[in-house]
């Protein structure tokens, strides 16, 4: 049976009645249950709003009788914490509060959209909240939230159990558009938030509030919201709890051997997919560093599963539209010093590696923190656009991250990566030729780059943006690697025939060689006239045994370009040496 990829389902009784594809995360369910308040933060579309739903249907004493049906071949069901289905619930979507209208008028879009939530808790407990006091739509929230809290604990009724999502939407909005002033006004001490926030903690206190679960993307808000909130416990870098959302590797082979098996799918091709989600969704580290197992992004990976299935093939587009949009954030964080900007993204282009202060991590920071440049790595790794390399620096996670990054990069230095490029490509699937590629990019890309720009390029560079620019013109027939791993090393960039395409069971490994100006003028020579170096050609000798073991149909073609500062570059195609040595 061809199940339905479950691509936008947030909610977790939709996805199990329909039998979609599902990663069992239940588990997590009784690991946080012991924890008090916890707050969980992870990037956008990290899947915190189907966690959210799968805590209500869990605990909601009205879903007694659907147990088995939601939660009967999961983990936590085969394992249930004796508090299941024992609570009333409330679930709070902020995300959906829209920022007009000043502090008055946020607040008219939060009562409007929580006092109806509150109306509708009283209308699905008949038998326990039938007696309550009415809730008036134009009293404040905290004004009603006590009502109700007041009212449990006087009929000695059940616990309610508050989660909340997205908790600080509309404040990030407010602090990345630079209404500082309103975010003050949204903070200060008597604010309806912080009122808010002070009647969750009353009713954890008093007993009618069995315990909150919040999420949300930055740790800025709940930090200025301590003194009325300080029972939060912050729990997004947890080790124990890094795959609470997300996918690991053995999720991942699990989806795919089901998708396999439920489409009938040729399975000699699996490996060339589980390569393609490797390289674009995977990569994330938030609690372990880049040594400990990294995380996929689990909207991402739905959304490639939605695309191949639907076209039988891998998709030509391997980024959902909707991530392009987080990069926005980079702008708006470092939009009121441009020069920020441009330093930033050009340093991520280069060397995909930045600095950061490991101390500044592990704790909450204020708005005042948000805006200085040595926080900006820390705000992009809550953002999902950063993730951590080692105990000293963050990285991009994935070629996803990195050719959004790439077209930042253009965008700021206005350069053209649209049609003037189409005849190269063109003509570059009709006669594939690394070289002519190559030339054309040369000629047609690095041409447009202003001289401030060449004090910071280096291989890296070179490879990043060759690779995003024929990613955009040459996907129908390639996918792409970047530093795939061989026992002799990383290679540097590689195209992969797709197997349903002209090029199929193609591969040409290309590595990336940099002398800066200085160097090169060493060599007394000019661009062309330059030598092929021995241990390059060992190098790359090395990445075809391995590939052979590893793909023994493979064509292989294996070329190495050197890159000299701006003054020009050489590509040989290595592949006749390889040969006449019987190394290919």
């Amino acid at each position: 049976m061809e199940r339905l990829v479950p691509y936008g389902i947030m909610n977790y009784a939709e996805l199990m009645l329909k039998q979609t594809y599902f990663i069992d995360k239940t588990e997590y369910i009784g690991k946080i249950e012991s924890i008090a308040n916890p707050v969980f933060l992870r990037p956008r579309r990290f899947g915190k709003s189907l966690f959210c739903s799968m805590l209500r249907y869990y605990y909601d004493l009205n879903e007694a009788g659907s147990f088995n049906d939601l939660f009967g071949t999961t983990w936590i069901g085969k394992n249930p914490t004796g508090k299941q289905n024992s609570y009333l619930i409330l679930s709070l979507d902020l995300s959906t509060i829209e920022c007009t209208g000043g502090v008055s008028g946020i607040e008219r879009n939060l009562r409007r959209i929580c006092n109806a939530t509150l109306i509708e808790l009283q209308k699905r407990y008949p038998e326990w909240m039938g007696s309550c006091p009415d809730i008036h739509p134009d009293d404040s929230v905290s004004t009603n939230l006590s009502i109700i809290l007041h009212y449990l604990v006087s009929i000695r009724g059940p616990q309610l159990y508050v989660i909340i999502d997205e908790y600080d939407n509309f404040a990030n909005h407010l602090i990345t558009t630079h209404q500082d002033y309103l975010y003050q006004k949204l903070t200060a001490d008597d604010s309806f938030l912080k009122s808010f926030f002070k009647v969750l903690k009353s009713g954890r206190q008093s007993g009618a509030i069995a315990n909150t679960f919040i999420t949300g993307i930055l740790p800025i808000t709940i930090d200025d919201l301590t003194s009325a909130y300080n029972i939060a416990d912050f729990i997004t870098l947890h080790p124990q709890l890094e795959g609470m959302l997300g996918f690991t590797e053995p999720d991942i082979r699990q989806l795919i051997d089901d998708v396999y098996q439920d489409y009938g799918f040729d399975q000699k091709t699996k490996p060339a997919v589980l390569e393609v989600m490797k390289n674009q969704y995977d990569g994330y580290h938030f609690a372990h560093t880049g040594s400990g197992n990294p995380l996929y992004n689990s909207t991402l990976v739905m959304y490639f599963l939605r695309e191949f299935c639907r076209f039988k093939t891998i998709p030509d587009n391997l980024i959902d539209m909707n991530l392009r949009t987080d990069l926005s954030w980079v702008e708006r964080i470092t939009g009121a010093h441009p020069e920020n900007t441009e330093k930033i993204v050009s340093q991520l282009t280069s060397e995909e590696l930045i600095h950061y202060d490991q101390g500044a991590l592990v704790t909450q920071f204020n708005i005042t923190d948000f805006f200085k440049p040595q926080f900006y790595p820390i705000s992009f790794f809550y953002l999902g656009l950063l993730t951590k390399y080692d105990d000293f620096n963050l990285c991009l996670p994935n070629l996803s991250m990195k050719k959004i990054f790439v077209e930042y990069f253009n965008d700021i230095y206005r350069i053209d990566a649209s049609t003037r490029y189409s005849g190269i490509m063109e003509k570059f699937i009709r006669n594939p030729d690394i070289s002519t590629l190559f030339s054309g990019y040369w000629q047609e890309y690095i041409s447009q780059l202003p001289e401030a720009v060449f004090i910071k390029v280096n291989e890296n560079f070179y490879r990043t943006t060759f690779y995003e620019l024929c990613s955009r013109f040459l996907s129908k027939w390639f996918t792409f690697t970047i530093e795939h791993s061989y026992p002799s090393g990383r290679s540097d960039l590689e195209f992969i025939g797709k197997y349903n395409e002209k090029f199929s069971g193609r591969r040409w490994i290309v590595e990336f060689k940099y002398y800066s100006n200085t160097e090169f003028h060493k060599f007394r020579c000019k661009p062309d006239e330059f030598q092929l170096q021995k241990g390059d050609i060992q190098q790359v000798s090395g990445y075809a045994m391995d590939l052979k073991n590893e793909y023994p149909e493979a064509d292989l073609s294996l070329h190495i370009i050197y890159c000299f500062g701006n003054t020009g570059y050489k590509v040989y195609d290595v592949s006749p040496i390889l040969l006449e040595r019987g190394e290919l």
